[in-house]
């Protein structure tokens, strides 16, 4: 997506080239640790790699962005940025998003067996209502208040692209998607560490594809329907 070898034009414009994408082990931390990150969190940039903070080169939308401050930031502008250190390379891109609708998910790697709580977020934290889940396009789950998915535990079928749709100022609106990729495998469980059971709220009825949409804690009590949705119990796990 970004050119190879900058044009001479380019290069008079200040673009700086980029090293190749194959190496990268430069890292870009983004607090609060969500992706997409929001504009209207305080949300801070933190460049990671070999070198010093001075080393450090960033860039905005594939471009060469010249900015004071060292290796970290809090972002004003909404966009897709980038930083370098020379020896690590480039860093994978991180999405700073102005949406209406946003759906966030944790910036870090997800393992099979993990759990992971996917967050609908209206713009500037106005509220929404009539949430509903969808992956790759099929509809998982809709409530009337709730705003979070619990995925749990995560599985290699899981991965794929999530999006959200709900009602914000009176007009039906539809997120972004968001990719979550599950990677590897973790150890099971050894007897004796499985929850003895959990509850799961829906507003299907269903637990449907191993998807958990709220579980509650280890040997919970029968919870109240937060969201007014049928509670199932999960057989053990």
């Amino acid at each position: 997506p970004y050119p190879a070898v900058p044009s001479p034009t380019l290069a008079l414009a200040g673009w700086c080239p980029l090293s190749p994408t194959g190496a990268q082990t430069t890292q870009l931390p983004v607090e609060p640790p969500w992706r997409p990150a929001v504009l209207w969190d305080r949300v801070t940039l933190t460049c990671q790699g070999l070198g010093t903070a001075g080393d450090t080169t960033w860039y905005k939308e594939g471009q060469c962005w010249e900015k004071e401050g060292g290796n970290n930031f809090t972002v004003t502008e909404r966009g897709t940025y980038m930083c370098e250190r020379p020896g690590t390379g480039l860093s994978l891109p991180m999405n700073v998003s102005d949406d209406w609708l946003v759906l966030q998910v944790v910036a870090w790697a997800l393992l099979e067996g993990d759990r992971v709580t996917l967050h609908c977020r209206g713009q500037w934290n106005n509220p929404v209502t009539w949430v509903s889940f969808h992956h790759e396009e099929e509809q998982l789950v809709e409530l009337r208040n709730g705003t979070e998915l619990t995925l749990f535990p995560l599985q290699l079928h899981h991965s794929g692209n999530y999006s959200w749709r709900g009602w914000l100022k009176e007009e039906c609106e539809v997120s972004t998607p968001v990719t979550v990729r599950v990677h590897g495998s973790r150890p099971a469980l050894k007897n004796g560490e499985a929850l003895d059971r959990a509850f799961v709220t829906s507003s299907c009825g269903e637990q449907g594809r191993g998807i958990t949409w709220e579980m509650a804690q280890e040997n919970p009590e029968p919870p109240e329907g937060r969201f007014g949705h049928q509670i199932k119990e999960v057989p053990r796990l």
